[in-house]
C-alpha cells in the first residue's frame, strides 16, 4: 500500500510540474556591450512573440546596435543595416520587408498592455503611412520613460481617446502606474507590447543614458553580442 502511495505522489507532482510548465512564458536573452537584459514575452500576442523567437532562432539579432537612444524615453535596435555600420551613419530604415498586424487590444476590446518601464514593444511607420499601425517586423524598443504627474496624465489621457477612438482610457491604475512607475503613456494603443524586462533593467537604464549624435545613435556603438531564447515555449 505505501508503495502504491508513493508512485500516486510521484506521479501528482508530475503532473503538477507539467501544469505548471504550461503556464511558463518563453524568454530571451540579450548579450550587450553593456550587460544582460532577459526578456519575457507575453502570450496574449502571439504573433509577435512568434515572430520574435523565430528571428532569435536564427541569429537575426546578433551584433545589431541599439540605433536610437533617446534619454527619458526608449533604447531601440533590431535594424539588420547596422551590423556593419561606420561610424555617424544614420540608422533605422533596415528591415524584414514584411510587418506584422497590431496586438493591441484583447476580444473585449480592453487594451492588452502598458507602456510602462521596462515593456519591450515593436517600432513601426507612422500613421499617416501605416493607419492600421502594423508594426516592423524586426526592429523593437526598451521603454525606460519618465513618471508623470496626476495633471499630465489626464492631458494625456484626453489625447489618447482622440487618437485611439476612445479606446485607450486613463484609468486610475494606469495614473498610479505612471506616477509611481514611469514609461510612455502617449505610446498606449498605438504601438504593440510583446514582452517585458525581467532582469537588467540597470543595464536598460545604462544605455538610455548614453552620450548620442543629432540622429539620436549612441557615439560609442552600443550592441547585442548575442540573442538566444532561454526558455523556449512549452511543448504542448
Amino acid at each position: 500500500m505505501r508503495r502504491l502511495f508513493v508512485i500516486l505522489c510521484t506521479l501528482t507532482a508530475v503532473l503538477a510540474v507539467r501544469a505548471q510548465d504550461s503556464t511558463q512564458h518563453a524568454e530571451v536573452l540579450l548579450e550587450t556591450t553593456e550587460g544582460n537584459i532577459r526578456i519575457q514575452l507575453y502570450d496574449d500576442t502571439p504573433r509577435h512573440r512568434d515572430n520574435f523567437l523565430r528571428l532569435v532562432g536564427e541569429h537575426f539579432y546578433d551584433s545589431l546596435l541599439f540605433h536610437r537612444v533617446i534619454k527619458n524615453f526608449m533604447i531601440q535596435s533590431g535594424d539588420p543595416d547596422s551590423r556593419h555600420a561606420e561610424p555617424g551613419v544614420t540608422l533605422g530604415e533596415g528591415d524584414t520587408g514584411y510587418t506584422i498586424e497590431p496586438e493591441l487590444f484583447a476580444s473585449d476590446g480592453r487594451l492588452l498592455h502598458h507602456h510602462r518601464r521596462g515593456v519591450v514593444a515593436m517600432a513601426r511607420e507612422g500613421d499617416d503611412v501605416n493607419p492600421e499601425r502594423r508594426s516592423s517586423g524586426c526592429q523593437f524598443y526598451i521603454v525606460w520613460g519618465k513618471t508623470f504627474s496626476t495633471t499630465d496624465l489626464m492631458s494625456i489621457g484626453e489625447r489618447l481617446d482622440a487618437m485611439t477612438q476612445h479606446r485607450v482610457v486613463m484609468t486610475p491604475e494606469m495614473t498610479t502606474l505612471y506616477r509611481k512607475t514611469g514609461g510612455t503613456p502617449h505610446l498606449d494603443g498605438q504601438y504593440t507590447v510583446f514582452g517585458e524586462v525581467i532582469e537588467g533593467l540597470d543595464v536598460v537604464n545604462r544605455i538610455q543614458q548614453a552620450f548620442t549624435d543629432d540622429y539620436d545613435r549612441p557615439v560609442d556603438d552600443i550592441r547585442i553580442l548575442r540573442a538566444t531564447v532561454t526558455r523556449p515555449l512549452p511543448q504542448p
